[in-house]
Protein backbone atom coordinates (compact mmCIF):
# COMPACT_ATOMS: atom_id res chain seq x y z
CA UNK A 1 0.00 0.00 0.00
CA UNK A 2 1.13 3.56 -0.58
CA UNK A 3 1.29 6.20 2.13
CA UNK A 4 1.95 9.91 1.97
CA UNK A 5 5.66 10.60 2.37
CA UNK A 6 7.26 13.45 4.27
CA UNK A 7 10.39 15.45 3.43
CA UNK A 8 10.04 16.54 -0.20
CA UNK A 9 9.46 19.70 -2.21
CA UNK A 10 8.58 20.77 -5.74
CA UNK A 11 11.23 22.16 -8.06
CA UNK A 12 10.79 25.00 -10.56
CA UNK A 13 11.22 22.59 -13.48
CA UNK A 14 8.18 20.56 -12.40
CA UNK A 15 10.04 17.69 -10.78
CA UNK A 16 9.70 16.68 -7.11
CA UNK A 17 12.81 16.35 -4.97
CA UNK A 18 12.95 13.83 -2.14
CA UNK A 19 14.62 15.46 0.87
CA UNK A 20 14.99 12.33 3.00
CA UNK A 21 18.61 11.52 2.26
CA UNK A 22 21.64 13.15 0.59
CA UNK A 23 20.80 11.54 -2.74
CA UNK A 24 18.19 14.28 -3.32
CA UNK A 25 16.40 12.21 -5.99
CA UNK A 26 14.52 14.42 -8.45
CA UNK A 27 11.47 12.69 -9.86
CA UNK A 28 9.04 13.00 -12.72
CA UNK A 29 5.53 11.50 -12.43
CA UNK A 30 5.73 7.75 -11.76
CA UNK A 31 9.47 7.68 -11.10
CA UNK A 32 10.99 6.07 -8.02
CA UNK A 33 14.05 7.17 -6.11
CA UNK A 34 17.21 5.08 -6.01
CA UNK A 35 15.86 3.45 -2.84
CA UNK A 36 13.01 2.04 -5.02
CA UNK A 37 10.32 2.56 -2.37
CA UNK A 38 9.75 6.31 -2.52
CA UNK A 39 7.81 7.27 -5.63
CA UNK A 40 6.20 10.29 -7.23
CA UNK A 41 2.47 9.69 -7.59
CA UNK A 42 -0.16 12.28 -8.56
CA UNK A 43 2.18 15.22 -7.99
CA UNK A 44 3.22 14.09 -4.52
CA UNK A 45 5.73 11.72 -2.94
CA UNK A 46 4.53 8.41 -1.49
CA UNK A 47 6.08 5.50 0.38
CA UNK A 48 5.14 2.31 -1.46
CA UNK A 49 6.01 -0.17 1.30
CA UNK A 50 4.05 1.25 4.23
CA UNK A 51 2.57 -1.62 6.27
CA UNK A 52 4.40 -4.34 4.36
CA UNK A 53 7.45 -6.36 5.27
CA UNK A 54 9.90 -8.82 3.78
CA UNK A 55 9.25 -10.94 6.86
CA UNK A 56 9.18 -10.95 10.65
CA UNK A 57 11.57 -12.80 12.91
CA UNK A 58 12.52 -12.95 16.59
CA UNK A 59 16.28 -12.51 16.98
CA UNK A 60 18.70 -12.13 19.88
CA UNK A 61 19.43 -8.44 20.46
CA UNK A 62 23.14 -9.25 20.06
CA UNK A 63 22.51 -10.02 16.39
CA UNK A 64 21.73 -6.39 15.52
CA UNK A 65 24.51 -6.16 16.88
CA UNK A 66 23.87 -4.47 20.22
CA UNK A 67 25.98 -5.68 23.14
CA UNK A 68 25.16 -2.91 25.63
CA UNK A 69 21.38 -2.79 25.17
CA UNK A 70 19.42 -5.21 27.37
CA UNK A 71 21.66 -8.25 26.75
CA UNK A 72 20.12 -11.64 26.19
CA UNK A 73 16.68 -10.34 25.27
CA UNK A 74 14.58 -11.16 22.20
CA UNK A 75 13.94 -8.48 19.59
CA UNK A 76 11.09 -8.59 17.08
CA UNK A 77 12.84 -7.84 13.77
CA UNK A 78 11.59 -6.85 10.35
CA UNK A 79 12.48 -4.96 7.21
CA UNK A 80 10.84 -3.99 3.95
CA UNK A 81 12.61 -3.69 0.57
CA UNK A 82 15.02 -1.32 -1.07
CA UNK A 83 17.99 0.73 0.12
CA UNK A 84 19.39 4.19 -0.45
CA UNK A 85 22.97 2.93 -0.73
CA UNK A 86 24.39 0.82 -3.55
CA UNK A 87 26.91 -1.33 -1.68
CA UNK A 88 28.72 -3.78 -3.94
CA UNK A 89 29.26 -6.01 -0.91
CA UNK A 90 25.68 -5.98 0.40
CA UNK A 91 25.15 -8.95 2.73
CA UNK A 92 21.33 -8.65 2.51
CA UNK A 93 21.11 -7.94 -1.23
CA UNK A 94 18.21 -10.38 -1.74
CA UNK A 95 16.07 -8.02 0.35
CA UNK A 96 17.60 -4.60 -0.17
CA UNK A 97 18.13 -4.91 -3.94
CA UNK A 98 15.21 -7.11 -4.95
CA UNK A 99 12.37 -5.57 -6.92
CA UNK A 100 10.14 -8.61 -6.34
CA UNK A 101 10.11 -7.92 -2.60
CA UNK A 102 7.97 -4.87 -3.22
CA UNK A 103 5.11 -7.16 -4.26
CA UNK A 104 5.65 -10.23 -2.08
CA UNK A 105 5.46 -9.15 1.53
CA UNK A 106 3.87 -9.93 4.83
CA UNK A 107 1.59 -7.18 6.11
CA UNK A 108 1.08 -5.48 9.46
CA UNK A 109 -0.19 -2.15 10.66
CA UNK A 110 1.92 -0.42 13.33
CA UNK A 111 -0.58 -1.50 16.02
CA UNK A 112 -0.60 -5.11 14.80
CA UNK A 113 3.16 -5.23 14.73
CA UNK A 114 3.50 -3.87 18.26
CA UNK A 115 0.89 -6.32 19.56
CA UNK A 116 2.67 -9.23 17.89
CA UNK A 117 5.97 -8.21 19.43
CA UNK A 118 4.48 -8.06 22.91
CA UNK A 119 2.55 -11.32 22.50
CA UNK A 120 5.69 -13.17 21.44
CA UNK A 121 7.55 -12.00 24.54
CA UNK A 122 9.89 -9.52 22.87
CA UNK A 123 11.15 -6.51 24.79
CA UNK A 124 12.03 -4.48 21.70
CA UNK A 125 11.34 -4.12 17.99
CA UNK A 126 14.13 -3.69 15.43
CA UNK A 127 13.81 -2.03 12.06
CA UNK A 128 16.47 -3.97 10.21
CA UNK A 129 17.39 -6.27 7.25
CA UNK A 130 17.19 -3.24 4.97
CA UNK A 131 17.72 0.39 5.97
CA UNK A 132 14.72 1.78 7.92
CA UNK A 133 15.62 5.32 6.93
CA UNK A 134 13.91 4.75 3.58
CA UNK A 135 10.65 3.67 5.25
CA UNK A 136 10.93 6.27 8.01
CA UNK A 137 7.19 7.11 8.08
CA UNK A 138 6.26 3.46 8.71
CA UNK A 139 9.11 2.95 11.19
CA UNK A 140 8.12 6.02 13.21
CA UNK A 141 4.45 5.01 13.34
CA UNK A 142 5.53 1.54 14.48
CA UNK A 143 7.85 3.09 17.07
CA UNK A 144 4.99 5.14 18.52
CA UNK A 145 2.78 2.03 18.74
CA UNK A 146 5.62 0.10 20.40
CA UNK A 147 6.23 2.80 22.99
CA UNK A 148 2.54 2.79 23.90
CA UNK A 149 2.97 -0.88 24.89
CA UNK A 150 6.25 -0.34 26.73
CA UNK A 151 8.43 -1.83 24.00
CA UNK A 152 11.83 -0.42 23.04
CA UNK A 153 12.75 0.41 19.45
CA UNK A 154 15.97 -0.27 17.55
CA UNK A 155 17.19 1.03 14.20
CA UNK A 156 19.84 -0.82 12.22
CA UNK A 157 20.91 1.71 9.61
CA UNK A 158 23.71 3.12 7.50
CA UNK A 159 22.84 6.58 8.81
CA UNK A 160 22.59 8.17 5.35
CA UNK A 161 19.93 10.76 6.05
CA UNK A 162 19.42 14.55 5.95
CA UNK A 163 19.33 16.68 9.10
CA UNK A 164 15.57 17.35 9.35
CA UNK A 165 14.36 13.75 8.94
CA UNK A 166 17.32 12.65 11.08
CA UNK A 167 15.92 14.57 14.04
CA UNK A 168 12.48 13.00 13.67
CA UNK A 169 13.77 9.50 13.00
CA UNK A 170 16.15 9.12 15.93
CA UNK A 171 13.71 10.80 18.32
CA UNK A 172 11.64 7.65 17.87
CA UNK A 173 14.48 5.20 18.53
CA UNK A 174 15.77 3.88 21.84
CA UNK A 175 18.88 2.36 20.28
CA UNK A 176 20.66 2.27 16.95
CA UNK A 177 23.44 0.37 15.33
CA UNK A 178 24.93 2.47 12.55
CA UNK A 179 26.93 0.72 9.86
CA UNK A 180 30.05 2.80 9.27
CA UNK A 181 31.13 1.23 5.98
CA UNK A 182 34.70 2.49 6.01
CA UNK A 183 36.62 5.63 6.75
CA UNK A 184 37.60 7.12 3.40
CA UNK A 185 35.53 9.09 0.93
CA UNK A 186 36.99 6.97 -1.87
CA UNK A 187 35.67 3.78 -0.31
CA UNK A 188 32.22 5.23 0.26
CA UNK A 189 31.93 6.62 -3.26
CA UNK A 190 33.39 3.63 -5.10
CA UNK A 191 31.88 0.81 -3.05
CA UNK A 192 28.55 2.24 -1.81
CA UNK A 193 27.74 5.07 -4.22
CA UNK A 194 27.41 7.41 -1.25
CA UNK A 195 29.52 9.81 0.81
CA UNK A 196 31.20 9.56 4.19
CA UNK A 197 30.49 13.01 5.67
CA UNK A 198 26.69 12.63 6.15
CA UNK A 199 27.24 9.38 8.06
CA UNK A 200 29.74 10.99 10.41
CA UNK A 201 27.24 13.82 10.97
CA UNK A 202 24.61 11.22 11.92
CA UNK A 203 26.94 9.59 14.43
CA UNK A 204 27.71 12.90 16.12
CA UNK A 205 24.05 13.86 16.14
CA UNK A 206 22.95 10.62 17.85
CA UNK A 207 25.59 10.85 20.57
CA UNK A 208 25.37 14.56 21.32
CA UNK A 209 21.74 15.47 20.60
CA UNK A 210 19.58 12.42 21.36
CA UNK A 211 18.92 9.87 24.09
CA UNK A 212 19.23 7.05 21.57
CA UNK A 213 21.84 4.46 22.58
CA UNK A 214 24.43 4.05 19.79
CA UNK A 215 26.67 1.21 18.71
CA UNK A 216 28.68 1.12 15.47
CA UNK A 217 29.56 -1.72 13.09
CA UNK A 218 32.25 -1.78 10.42
CA UNK A 219 32.38 -4.72 8.02
CA UNK A 220 36.04 -5.34 7.23
CA UNK A 221 36.71 -6.23 3.58
CA UNK A 222 40.22 -7.52 2.82
CA UNK A 223 42.21 -5.00 0.85
CA UNK A 224 39.49 -2.34 0.76
CA UNK A 225 38.95 -0.89 4.26
CA UNK A 226 41.11 -2.96 6.62
CA UNK A 227 44.50 -1.24 6.54
CA UNK A 228 46.18 -0.24 9.79
CA UNK A 229 46.13 3.40 8.68
CA UNK A 230 42.38 3.47 7.98
CA UNK A 231 41.49 1.55 11.14
CA UNK A 232 43.64 3.89 13.22
CA UNK A 233 42.05 6.96 11.66
CA UNK A 234 38.55 5.55 12.20
CA UNK A 235 39.22 4.66 15.83
CA UNK A 236 40.82 8.00 16.65
CA UNK A 237 37.93 9.90 15.06
CA UNK A 238 35.39 7.94 17.09
CA UNK A 239 37.32 8.60 20.29
CA UNK A 240 37.70 12.31 19.59
CA UNK A 241 34.19 13.03 18.29
CA UNK A 242 32.01 10.49 20.12
CA UNK A 243 34.06 9.61 23.20
CA UNK A 244 35.49 6.30 24.39
CA UNK A 245 32.21 4.64 25.42
CA UNK A 246 30.44 4.04 22.09
CA UNK A 247 30.81 0.30 21.36
CA UNK A 248 32.45 -0.57 18.05
CA UNK A 249 31.90 -3.91 16.29
CA UNK A 250 34.28 -5.19 13.62
CA UNK A 251 32.43 -7.74 11.52
CA UNK A 252 33.69 -10.40 9.11
CA UNK A 253 32.89 -10.07 5.39
CA UNK A 254 31.92 -12.99 3.19
CA UNK A 255 31.95 -12.73 -0.63
CA UNK A 256 28.49 -11.78 -1.86
CA UNK A 257 26.45 -9.78 -4.38
CA UNK A 258 28.84 -7.85 -6.67
CA UNK A 259 31.97 -8.37 -4.58
CA UNK A 260 32.71 -12.06 -4.94
CA UNK A 261 36.34 -11.60 -5.95
CA UNK A 262 37.43 -10.78 -2.41
CA UNK A 263 38.25 -13.45 0.18
CA UNK A 264 36.37 -13.76 3.44
CA UNK A 265 37.80 -11.76 6.31
CA UNK A 266 40.40 -13.78 8.27
CA UNK A 267 39.80 -13.88 12.04
CA UNK A 268 43.25 -12.38 12.52
CA UNK A 269 42.10 -9.22 10.76
CA UNK A 270 39.29 -8.75 13.27
CA UNK A 271 41.69 -9.32 16.16
CA UNK A 272 44.14 -6.78 14.68
CA UNK A 273 41.38 -4.22 14.18
CA UNK A 274 40.15 -4.70 17.74
CA UNK A 275 43.65 -4.14 19.13
CA UNK A 276 44.07 -0.95 17.07
CA UNK A 277 40.77 0.44 18.36
CA UNK A 278 41.54 -0.45 21.97
CA UNK A 279 44.96 1.16 21.65
CA UNK A 280 43.22 4.31 20.36
CA UNK A 281 41.34 4.52 23.67
CA UNK A 282 37.98 2.95 22.81
CA UNK A 283 36.72 0.93 25.78
CA UNK A 284 34.30 -1.47 24.14
CA UNK A 285 35.44 -3.11 20.91
CA UNK A 286 33.99 -6.36 19.59
CA UNK A 287 34.47 -8.87 16.80
CA UNK A 288 31.50 -10.29 14.91
CA UNK A 289 30.50 -13.14 12.58
CA UNK A 290 33.12 -15.36 14.22
CA UNK A 291 33.40 -17.52 17.33
CA UNK A 292 35.63 -15.34 19.51
CA UNK A 293 34.76 -15.30 23.23
CA UNK A 294 37.49 -12.71 23.92
CA UNK A 295 36.31 -10.41 21.13
CA UNK A 296 32.68 -10.87 22.11
CA UNK A 297 33.03 -10.17 25.81
CA UNK A 298 32.58 -6.90 27.68
CA UNK A 299 35.44 -5.91 29.97
CA UNK A 300 34.99 -3.57 32.91
CA UNK A 301 37.08 -0.44 32.17
CA UNK A 302 37.75 -0.13 35.90
CA UNK A 303 39.15 -3.51 36.93
CA UNK A 304 39.40 -5.37 33.61
CA UNK A 305 37.05 -8.18 34.64
CA UNK A 306 35.02 -9.82 31.87
CA UNK A 307 31.62 -8.81 33.25
CA UNK A 308 29.62 -10.00 30.23
CA UNK A 309 31.01 -13.09 28.53
CA UNK A 310 29.57 -14.10 25.16
CA UNK A 311 30.21 -16.77 22.57
CA UNK A 312 28.57 -15.44 19.42
CA UNK A 313 24.95 -14.77 20.54
CA UNK A 314 25.07 -16.90 23.69
CA UNK A 315 25.62 -15.24 27.08
CA UNK A 316 27.88 -17.23 29.37
CA UNK A 317 28.33 -14.77 32.25
CA UNK A 318 26.69 -11.54 33.40
CA UNK A 319 28.09 -9.63 36.39
CA UNK A 320 26.47 -6.19 36.30
CA UNK A 321 23.96 -4.51 38.58
CA UNK A 322 20.72 -2.97 37.33
CA UNK A 323 22.50 0.37 36.87
CA UNK A 324 25.26 -1.30 34.85
CA UNK A 325 27.85 -1.26 37.65
CA UNK A 326 30.56 -3.91 37.79
CA UNK A 327 29.85 -6.27 40.70
CA UNK A 328 33.59 -6.46 41.38
CA UNK A 329 34.70 -2.81 41.53
CA UNK A 330 31.57 -0.69 41.13
CA UNK A 331 32.56 1.00 37.88
CA UNK A 332 29.47 1.87 35.83
CA UNK A 333 29.63 0.66 32.24
CA UNK A 334 28.03 2.67 29.45
CA UNK A 335 24.85 1.12 28.10
CA UNK A 336 21.28 0.15 28.89
CA UNK A 337 21.43 -2.73 31.35
CA UNK A 338 19.31 -4.64 33.84
CA UNK A 339 19.86 -6.47 37.10
CA UNK A 340 20.11 -9.68 35.12
CA UNK A 341 20.52 -10.60 31.48
CA UNK A 342 17.87 -12.26 29.38
CA UNK A 343 18.08 -15.91 28.44
CA UNK A 344 16.90 -15.88 24.84
CA UNK A 345 20.18 -17.21 23.47
CA UNK A 346 21.12 -17.71 19.80
CA UNK A 347 17.68 -18.75 18.54
CA UNK A 348 16.04 -17.28 15.43
CA UNK A 349 12.28 -17.70 15.23
CA UNK A 350 10.39 -16.72 12.03
CA UNK A 351 6.94 -15.18 12.63
CA UNK A 352 4.08 -14.90 10.13
CA UNK A 353 1.52 -12.15 10.67
CA UNK A 354 -0.62 -12.31 7.53
CA UNK A 355 -1.08 -13.89 4.13
CA UNK A 356 1.11 -12.48 1.43
CA UNK A 357 -0.25 -9.67 -0.63
CA UNK A 358 -1.16 -10.42 -4.23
Amino acid sequence: MTHAAQWWHRLDDGRIQCDLCPRDCKLHEGQRGLCFVRQREHDALVLTTYGRSSGFCIDPIEKKPLNHFHPGTPVFSFGTAGCNLACKFCQNWDISKSREMDRLMDQASPAQLAQAARQTGCTSVAFTYNDPVIFAEYALDCAAACHELGLKTVAVTAGYIHAEPRRAFFAGMDAANVDLKGFTEAFYFQQTGAHLAPVLETLEFIVHETRCWLEITTLLIPGLNDSDAELTALSRWLHEHLGPDVPLHFSAFHPDFKLRDRPATPPETLTRARRIALDAGLRYVYTGNVHDPAGGSTLCPGCGTAVVVRDWYRLLRYELTESGACRHCGTVLAGRWGAQAGTFGPRRIPVRLSARSP
